[in-house]
């Protein structure tokens, strides 16, 4: 099993975590403890912001959901995830949304990291749910309403738990067993639950509305009644073209901070607002340049679509936290000749070659 430093690999061969090497390294550290320092990875990536190159997702989209590619690079390591976004995968016994990842070294072009992403991305969603919560969220707050119980909702609520402490949950799903389910996985983690009979009954003593639904359309899972002074929404399952969860009244009683305004105005609530109304971006409340929570009274919003540089930092914690272990394996993935301009030969040299063969007349 691997225990050598990631670092001294031999040049073909490239560290694969797979599902299970995920789950044992998630366990190891412990839930709580990973989300604490992923999102302190996330924090640092967009304390240094202006380091990365930007672009929106490049998305395929169909009558049935999407698959996109999420590249970004800081100049010294680039990083990209495939993942997709299929709702009605659910009904064959598949999931909504899988993806992996891809970490490299910008000086060869190597590779240095292949990595399953779908545990990961659930972790990282909510790593940056919580840690932009921190920024914008009532302090002190302890009690968080998620509407939405399906597969991101026990990270929502581990990650929220583990960064500002809410320890008091109102669950609301129209799939009642999601709601049963998301309960029952949280049962003797530390929390209160409620499990609530409508959404609006689910926000009543919420603090944090957290709405995270899967359905690929416009709905309207928070309605302006229910949004009352103060409150602070994490939206997350907003993340494409058409796909929205709050009314469009609510925006425009909020204040909106975003990830990357060229993608959220695409994909994310404010696709439902005029292309100028204004925005603020996460990353500079982070670093200190502009204001997240003013006052008790406001209403903070953070339309959370998911950006690369969150997987890049998701990538670059887990990386980091392999060295000396074994929840990986090599993958002989790269071609590494002994003349590195004699690709060729590698095929002629390769036992049994049948180009050997023919070339000695057998």
């Amino acid at each position: 099993m691997p225990t050598v430093p990631i670092a001294d690999r031999h040049l073909n061969l490239v560290p694969f975590v797979s599902v299970h090497h995920m789950m044992e390294l998630v366990l190891e550290i412990g839930v709580e403890r990973f989300l604490k320092e992923l999102a302190a990875y996330i924090e640092e990536d967009f304390r240094r912001w202006e380091d990365f190159d930007k672009t929106p997702r490049v998305a395929s989209h169909s009558r049935e959901g999407v698959i996109e590619l999420m590249p970004t690079s800081d100049g010294r390591h680039y990083g990209f995830k495939y993942v997709n976004g299929h709702p009605k995968n659910t009904r064959d016994g598949r999931q909504t949304v899988t993806a992996f990842g891809v970490y490299a070294d910008v000086e060869t072009g190597y590779p240095l990291l292949i990595s399953e992403m779908t545990i990961l991305t659930a972790l990282r969603t909510a790593a940056t749910s919580a840690l932009a919560a921190r920024y914008l969220a009532p302090k002190g707050a302890r009690c968080m309403a998620i509407i939405g119980n399906g597969a991101q909702a026990e990270f929502q609520a581990m990650a929220f738990k583990a960064l500002l402490g809410v320890d008091r949950l109102r669950l609301f799903d129209i799939d009642q067993g999601a709601t049963e389910k998301c309960q029952r996985n949280l049962a003797g983690l530390g929390f209160e639950i409620v499990a609530c009979a409508s959404g609006q009954e689910a926000v009543e003593g919420a603090e944090i509305v957290t709405t995270v639904t899967a359905d690929k359309q416009y709905a309207t899972i928070l309605t302006d009644n229910m949004v009352g002074a103060g409150m602070h929404i994490n939206a997350v399952g907003g993340d494409c073209p058409g796909k929205t969860e709050l009314h469009r009244d609510i925006l425009l009683r909020s204040d909106i901070f975003v990830e990357y305004p060229p993608q959220t105005r695409v994909e994310g609530e404010i696709q439902q607002l005029d292309a100028g109304h204004p925005v603020q971006e996460l990353w500079r409340v982070i670093a200190g340049r502009a204001v997240g929570r003013r006052d008790k009274g406001q209403i903070t919003l953070f339309d959370s679509v998911g950006f690369a540089t969150e997987d890049f930092s998701a990538l670059r914690y887990v990386r980091d936290k392999l060295s000396g272990t074994s929840h990986y394996v090599d993958l002989d993935l790269l071609a590494d000749p002994d003349e590195p301009r004699d690709l060729f030969g590698m095929l002629l040299r390769f036992p049994g070659s049948s180009l050997l063969a023919k070339r000695q007349g057998v």
